[in-house]
């Protein structure tokens, strides 16, 4: 089970950053793993549900573009990557790092210099945009009048 938790947090901070950052980190790394695509990336739609309050009815809100891809490395090990968007090279980059975080001899220089970053820029970037919410709220009271 701790397995599956690390490896759904990685791809959550994979699918989750922008491109530039991603290959800055890439490429600082300097790693060049053999792999074959197994699905080149492609680009295609899903359809996106709500619910009215987060409790009501669910309606149809509207579509996103999906790009996909799936590697394998030469040892047989499989990564893959769903982001929103339409970034072809940032879905295999993403499935290729995915694929060399199963393997033990890379997983710990990845998580280092590419997962934790990303993962600490969204928080950051999280809680900015909490603050900013924050100081817009604005909290509605009622008096009550006497003569009733």
């Amino acid at each position: 089970m701790e397995q599956q938790t690390a490896r759904q947090r990685w791809l959550s901070v994979l699918a989750h950053s922008s491109a530039a950052q991603l290959n800055a980190h890439w490429q600082a790394l300097n790693l060049q793993p053999v792999f074959t695509l197994i699905r080149p990336a492609e680009i295609g739609l899903t359809r996106l549900q709500a619910r009215m309050g987060a409790t009501g009815k669910r309606f149809v809100m509207g579509d996103a573009t999906v790009t996909r891809a799936v590697v394998q490395l030469s040892d047989g090990t499989l990564g893959y990557s769903y982001l929103l968007g339409r970034d072809k090279a940032h879905a295999e980059r993403c499935a290729l790092i995915d694929a060399l975080l199963q393997q033990p001899e890379t997983r710990a220089l990845l998580e280092e210099k590419i997962i934790t970053p990303l993962a600490a820029w969204r928080d950051e970037q999280r809680q900015l945009r909490a603050r900013e919410i924050a100081s817009s709220k604005v909290d509605f009271f009622t008096l009550v009048r006497g003569d009733n």
